[in-house]
């Protein structure tokens, strides 16, 4: 019998009217128990179908074929893709921006109001920090050189 970490733990476990447990798949307790659980559970893979050439297509055994989209050469490396007109670059990059922009959540009055007083706040205070940090470098080059 396999005993899964649940009925180690000693909980409460439901019963059924006569007080034995209900028959339910415990979980498996080895790592080998679990693989061979997925795997039954799983259907099969490429693998599976490799293995079963019943499975596969007749004309795709390995015959050459003439080359469609998927069966046509890879293109040289030193071979140029073609460009598309500076206009038609043009406009694609400006359909592209404007798709994005579509996507924008934009704030609305009270949000811009918001971000617009903190950005002026810490604008300020950064102004005064550099001020202090100014005058006190000052004061100090001109204690130590003065």
């Amino acid at each position: 019998m396999v005993v899964s970490d649940s009925d180690a733990s000693g909980g409460e476990h439901e019963q059924d009217g006569t007080g034995q447990k209900p028959e339910s798949p415990s979980r498996p307790v080895t790592a080998a128990a679990r693989r061979e659980r997925r795997a039954t559970a799983r259907p099969a893979g490429k693998s599976a179908a490799r293995a079963d050439d019943k499975t596969r297509p007749a004309g795709k055994s390995g015959e050459k074929t003439a080359p469609d989209a998927k069966g046509a050469p890879t293109p040289k490396r030193d071979q140029k893709p073609k460009k598309a007109s500076v206009f038609a670059r043009l406009v694609r990059f400006i359909r592209e921006v404007w798709a994005e922009l579509r996507k924008v959540i934009w704030p609305n009055r009270k949000q811009m109001v918001t971000y617009t007083v903190v950005v002026l706040a810490f604008v300020v205070f950064m102004v005064g920090l550099v001020s202090v940090l100014d005058l006190a470098f000052k004061w100090g080059i001109g204690k130590i050189f003065g």
